[in-house]
């Protein structure tokens, strides 16, 4: 199977790497309380998108594109920009039952955003193949996000000093700031056009 990948592929896998390793920092900082742990948990999302644009243009200039190396770039951008925000929200302390709904609900909507994409891409592809406009925001908006965590990270905003303080509903804990989570997937989702450049 390595023997049929494309260079662009190489790539890919460095985006998933990048993401498995912002997990992995999330849970170190979850056991050491060492927020290096949760700094180096959020470079890695920048590093990852990094990666992610550059098989783009790679597949692009060497005109190597399949059906794998489209899959494997989804597989990576759930775990890089879906599934590792999450869990850098869930280490910063978004961890009450609410909280881990709406972390849920946002690596859904983005599993299920681009599940959309890669079936409707044809559809909405021009002459050339070129997909003019996303349906919804693309799931590395997410850096937005992680790059927030980042500042919380910085002003020691986090768990209970989380910004917005944490609402107590019927025994649960609740983290407002985690409706930014929220507003994300439900963008990702929406079908608002948004152009490809």
């Amino acid at each position: 199977m390595i023997r049929e990948f494309h260079l662009a592929d190489w790539f890919t896998l460095s985006n998933a790497f990048c993401g498995v390793g912002a997990l992995f920092s999330a849970m170190t900082y979850l056991q050491t309380g060492l927020t290096q742990h949760l700094y180096f948990a959020c470079a890695m999302i920048p590093l990852a998108l990094l990666f992610d644009v550059l098989d783009g243009r790679i597949a692009r200039w060497r005109q190597q594109s399949s059906a794998m190396g489209r899959e494997l770039d989804s597989l990576a951008d759930v775990i890089s920009f879906g599934v590792a925000p999450a869990a850098i929200a869930y280490a910063c302390g978004m961890q009450g039952l609410f909280d881990r709904i709406v972390l849920v609900f946002f690596v859904a909507s983005g599993v299920s955003r681009l599940a959309r994409y890669n079936v409707t891409a044809e559809e909405l592809s021009d002459d050339d193949g070129k997909v003019k406009y996303f349906e919804g925001t693309p799931i590395p908006t997410s850096i937005v996000l992680v790059a927030m965590l980042a500042i919380a990270v910085s002003q020691s905003a986090l768990n209970k000093q989380l910004w917005f303080g944490v609402v107590t509903i019927a025994d649960f804990h609740f983290h407002p700031l985690v409706l930014l989570f929220g507003l994300s997937g439900a963008l990702m989702i929406s079908r608002i056009k948004i152009p490809k450049f």
